[in-house]
């Protein structure tokens, strides 16, 4: 199960200062989704820089950084297994958003990665983004937690 937030816990997160724009990377292969994540990202304040591939998102990450990266599961080039290894020694924080569902049996890579199962709605995936993001500022939320 997922934890989400209230509608006024996300607006409450977007207005705080935050010194630096959070920047996400979106690794999607399918052009409508990922116009779809970009335009939810940017609406929430985060700059957003979409890749299609694992070779994209590596020569994408020789020379920039990401705070959190959003990943389809499988690409064009292949399932991100590999990928995922790369974000998890450069510690970034990544969200897998596929149209495979969760396994038990998934590589050691993404054990405990949060999974989103295409289609989600824009608030779920917000939610996901913004917790995971808020994590790694050490903010807590302040609003109660809807469900579990």
């Amino acid at each position: 199960m997922n934890a989400g937030f209230s509608a006024p816990f996300i607006g409450e997160f977007m207005n705080r200062e935050i010194a630096d724009q959070p920047c996400c990377l979106v690794i999607e292969d399918q052009a409508l989704i990922a116009m779809s994540i970009e335009t939810y990202l940017e609406d929430a304040g985060i700059a957003v820089q979409t890749v299609g591939s694992m070779a994209e998102a590596r020569a994408w990450l020789a020379s920039s950084m990401a705070d959190i990266a959003i990943v389809d599961f499988m690409l064009k080039d292949g399932p991100v297994t590999e990928l995922a290894g790369e974000l998890n020694r450069r510690e970034i924080p990544f969200i897998i958003y596929s149209g495979y569902p969760l396994r038990q049996d998934m590589p050691s890579e993404l054990q405990g990665v949060p999974w989103i199962e295409k289609p989600t709605s824009r608030e779920h995936l917000l939610k996901v983004v913004l917790k995971t993001l808020m994590a790694l500022s050490g903010q807590k939320p302040t609003a109660p937690i809807l469900h579990s």
